[in-house]
């Protein structure tokens, strides 16, 4: 059974819920065994213990009987006894043996019974045979008769009880057998009905290798299972969004390299034949390679921008702590060189937070890039870092109320920015840096009835160096230091 336990349990290839079968109908097995064999015992030594106290009070009935008359056995023969069901013997302490009259049967004394006799002390119980070697209960008491000391040993035939004992081992094995296979199957049945989310699991995967649909799986239980498919369907559901963003992005990459690629490959065509012909006016060559080279400048630009959104990395490589300010403060020079005509309103305050100031920066430096591309000629650039809060406003055009749901969408671009330089990514790249650093970001309309973007990031005013951690039962709080 062992052995056959261990093989099932050992095979990796069998299914689940057959090995749990198999350990359900071992541990039964088991079980039923154990209470079997304590229920045999325990019914055997009751059984026998009932036998020996008959026995014993027999004894002592024939013993007062007989004292007196031990020659004549107080009148006793082999047929009274044999209503008793019992058979009788002395044995006298010089070992010589006294039947009843007619009696055939003789019993076989041991030492102990020969003990009594010469003793005249104690009492015994045990299994013996008689001369044909017929299995018999034997209990052996003392009895005096004048100067003769006898043991008066009395036995009864086990035949009856041996077949009570086997009939209840058959019972006990019969039943703990059918136990076992019912145990069996009502394991094997609660297996394959517990293990079957496992079984959905299993199908959905083979569902999602074969057809390649990423369909979540129904719910039903509240069971540990139950959360495990739950988080299978939100793992199918983070793998299904995956797909689809990376589905858009080759789908809106496409359509965007499409045209800088067409434009290029037309100016390189118009070249290639100016080169064999001469069919280009005066001029017009250089035209086209500066066109050549923006469209290049372009292409390079919308290439950085598809792998820095590709990669959508969260804070996590190099991050330290820094001053928004000197962020702030890198961008608006930087911004200023691209918009030499522009004036910049700029007012910032102290912002202390743990992130990218690369990362961080190129952000910044995409929004007033946006500012600077729609300001007018003589137009101000506003940026205010006040708080937790860092709002960039211009006095271009503005936003549309149609747009501004969709500006921070990958490859959007309003019906405004169409003909403007761009690659319709750079919002989107600012809200995934903002994102990936804790903050929001949200678009809207400046009083001036420009565009205005506001960016929150956490962070904290103070210092790092003059700042004290204290914890809480709802986290860590940062507090000035007082001066000493």
């Amino acid at each position: 059974m062992i052995r056959w336990l261990r093989s099932v349990l050992s095979v990796n290839n069998r299914p689940l819920h057959d090995r749990l079968a198999a350990l359900v109908s071992a541990a039964v097995a088991g079980a039923v065994a154990i209470t079997g064999i304590a229920a045999y015992i325990i019914t055997t030594v009751a059984v026998y213990n009932q036998l020996d106290g008959e026995l014993f009070d027999i004894a002592g009935v024939t013993a007062s009987w007989i004292r007196g008359d031990v020659e004549s056995m107080g009148g006793l023969n082999s047929d009274a006894l044999a209503t008793a069901n019992v058979t009788m013997m002395l044995v006298r302490s010089d070992n010589a043996r006294i039947t009843p009259p007619g009696a055939s049967t003789v019993l076989e004394p041991t030492a102990a019974e020969r003990a009594i006799a010469r003793t005249q002390m104690g009492a015994t119980a045990r299994t013996g045979v008689d001369q044909a070697g017929t299995p018999y209960r034997i209990v052996a008491i003392p009895l005096t008769d004048g100067p003769n000391h006898y043991a008066l040993m009395l036995g009864r035939p086990l035949g009856p009880t041996d077949q009570i004992l086997r009939i209840l081992a058959f019972s006990l094995l019969t039943f703990g057998l059918l136990a076992v296979l019912v145990a069996g199957a009502i394991g094997w049945v609660i297996a394959r009905s517990g293990l079957q989310p496992i079984q959905r699991l299993t199908d959905a995967v083979i569902r999602v290798t074969e057809t390649d649909q990423l369909e979540p799986i129904e719910l039903g239980g509240m069971d540990e299972l139950t959360d495990l498919t739950r988080s299978f369907n939100t793992m199918m559901g983070t793998l299904a969004s995956s797909r689809e963003r990376q589905r858009r992005l080759i789908a809106d990459a496409g359509h965007e390299l499409r045209t800088p690629l067409t434009s290029l490959r037309t100016n390189v065509e118009l070249l290639i034949a100016d080169e064999r012909q001469g069919m280009l006016p005066p001029g017009a060559r250089g035209e086209i390679l500066r066109d050549i080279a923006a469209q290049l400048g372009e292409f390079t630009q919308l290439i950085g921008d598809l792998v820095h959104l590709s990669r959508e990395d969260k804070v996590e490589a190099h991050p330290e702590p820094i001053d928004l300010r000197d962020v702030v403060n890198s961008s608006v020079t930087r911004a200023r060189r691209r918009g030499p005509g522009l004036a910049f309103d700029v007012e910032v305050e102290p912002l202390y937070l743990v992130g990218e100031p690369d990362s961080l920066e190129r952000a910044i430096t995409n929004l007033l890039d946006n500012a600077v591309k729609f300001s007018p000629p003589g137009g101000t650039v506003t940026v205010r870092l006040i708080g937790d809060r860092l709002r960039i406003s211009d006095e271009g055009p503005g936003i549309a109320e149609a747009d501004l749901p969709h500006v921070f969408d990958r490859f959007y671009r309003s019906d405004k920015a169409r003909n403007t330089p761009g690659s319709g990514l750079g919002l989107s790249i600012v809200a995934q840096t903002i994102k990936a650093h804790g903050g929001w970001v949200k678009a809207g309309r400046s009083e001036s009835g420009g565009a205005e973007f506001t960016i929150r990031l956490p962070g904290s005013s103070i210092p790092p160096e003059e700042a004290t951690e204290v914890t809480d039962g709802e986290g860590t709080v940062v507090l000035p230091r007082v001066p000493g």
